[in-house]
């Protein structure tokens, strides 16, 4: 029987044991980790680099659509920057314009950084509460 890799299988229990907050969290790092790529590979004249991680980030922020609220005016706004997002990582495959991918990404690294702000705010009130973080 092989063994799997320890990182891998450190990855898939991070992913397991993670709650609702922590997976959103993960999906901004990995768009913005994506993006970076996209990013290296335009410079790079890496074609294949930078459409396979533009689409990875698309997929990351059509998730995100996915799985919003939007039942609430801030979630109906977050839709429409989604919808934005996406839209504008189309143009920037198309244009191969990393100038796009950098605005995209400064949008995703703004809702990552609230996002995080969030979690912590959270874990500080179940702290303060008696619960566990």
């Amino acid at each position: 029987m092989a063994m799997k890799n320890p990182y891998q299988a450190y990855q898939q229990n991070s992913v397991n044991t993670a709650t609702p907050g922590e997976l959103t969290l993960m999906l901004y790092n990995g768009a913005v980790k994506f993006m970076k790529l996209a990013k290296k590979g335009m410079e790079e004249k890496d074609i294949e680099m930078k459409n396979t991680n533009l689409i990875k980030a698309q997929k990351i922020v059509q998730e995100l659509m996915v799985t919003l609220d939007t039942s609430h005016d801030v979630g109906k706004s977050m839709m429409t920057m989604y919808d934005y997002m996406n839209r504008r990582l189309i143009d920037a495959n198309l244009k191969n314009d990393p100038s796009i991918v950098d605005e995209v990404e400064g949008l995703m690294m703004e809702f990552r950084d609230a996002w995080k702000q969030v979690i912590q705010a959270n874990r500080q009130q179940a702290f303060a509460q008696g619960g566990q973080a």
